[in-house]
């Protein structure tokens, strides 16, 4: 699992600290919960796309989205214009 390093100044983190017991938490609840929105709408894509073209699913999460991808339902960021609504 790839870990991600962000940088913030001091200032950053003295003003969100003001509102936020951790700031580590809520960058990783933010990223979780952006990833649970994209997943979702991912999975709902393929399961569409499968069922209108007779298509087996996969099993689990992870499986699906590589099979969004392979089937290519979904690309990497620099394709998409706009991020989905959250």
């Amino acid at each position: 699992m790839p870990d991600f390093t962000i940088t913030l100044t001091d200032a950053q983190i003295k003003a969100m600290e003001t509102t936020m017991a951790s700031v580590q938490e809520y960058i990783q609840n933010v990223g979780d919960a952006y990833a649970h929105v994209v997943t979702r709408q991912i999975i709902n894509a393929l399961v569409t796309h499968c069922n209108a073209n007779s298509i087996s699913l996969a099993t689990g999460e992870a499986a699906q989205i590589d099979q969004a991808y392979e089937l290519g339902l979904v690309v990497k960021g620099d394709a998409n214009p706009e991020p989905p609504a959250m």
